[in-house]
């Protein structure tokens, strides 16, 4: 249970990761210019598809382009592709003085990414968007309560990834080395998450397997999707349960694995 002073604790430790990523100033800039220059490229070539058909997998043209450059400013937000320290900590036997903490090591680990992806919000999100919004015909929702929708759906996303990559993290306890499953996560949940293309353009068979049984959609597409108002208002109500309800699952089998592997480091002597 979550006490006033472990929940000062954890806002603690997002406002230090925030502010140790404001320290990575060039880092930051040539991120935002790399989403950049790929937003262009990814840009024109949806566009030219939707050019020549009317409309791809059901976007217009200015959906679209809101679908490229809002997903290329969320790419450094939910962060599917970050470095984790964790499994090096488990390596190394570092771990074993987080698990002595006050403070949950699955709660300090998204608390941490939680301000990593408030300063990617302010800094890569941001830039992206602007320059879409001045070089294309962006669309912007019809509904103002799609805004705050949308805000949520990223908050969700942030946790679902976080998840995720908290139970990649986890496997090495097991594997010690994890970089063949991390590069396992990184190609799935790109091409499961729109991040490459919108998923819609898949068979429709698949694009509900991926909605149902994976929680790749909801780390990209879902916002993405909450954005643009695909099929209504109701649509993004559903997409952002449907998150959250990733969220609970993905949290609890992360409390089961963490237990095991807690378990495992003290049947190893740690």
């Amino acid at each position: 249970m979550l006490t006033t002073g472990t929940l000062r604790v954890l806002a603690a430790l997002a406002g230090a990761e925030f502010r140790r990523y404001v320290t990575y100033r060039q880092a930051t800039f040539a991120g935002a210019f790399t989403n950049t220059v790929f937003g262009f490229v990814r840009c024109y070539t949806l566009l030219s598809v939707a050019a020549v058909t009317g409309s791809m997998a059901g976007y217009d043209a200015a959906q679209l382009v809101a679908f490229v450059w809002v997903g290329q400013g969320l790419l450094a937000v939910v962060n599917t592709w970050g470095h984790q320290e964790l499994p090096e900590r488990v390596r190394t036997g570092q771990v074993v003085a987080d698990l002595l903490r006050p403070v949950d090591l699955m709660a300090a680990y998204v608390a941490a990414d939680i301000g990593r992806a408030g300063h990617a919000m302010l800094t890569r999100f941001v830039v992206p968007v602007v320059v879409g919004l001045l070089a294309f015909d962006f669309y912007l929702p019809a509904h103002a309560w799609t805004y705050p929708l949308f805000a949520v759906s990223v908050l969700l996303a942030v946790l679902v990834c976080s998840a995720c990559r908290y139970l990649v993290a986890l496997s090495a306890f097991w594997l010690l080395d994890v970089r063949g499953l991390q590069m396992v996560w990184m190609v799935a949940s790109g091409a499961g998450s729109g991040l490459y293309f919108p998923i819609t353009v898949l068979p429709d068979w698949l694009v509900v397997a991926l909605w149902v049984g994976t929680p790749f959609p909801s780390l990209l597409q879902a916002p993405v999707d909450v954005l643009v108002e695909r099929d209504g208002g109701a649509h993004g109500l559903l997409l952002v349960a449907g998150q959250a309800a990733w969220v609970l699952v993905l949290v609890g089998v992360g409390r089961v694995v963490q237990r095991h592997a807690v378990r495992r480091l003290v049947v190893q002597g740690g």
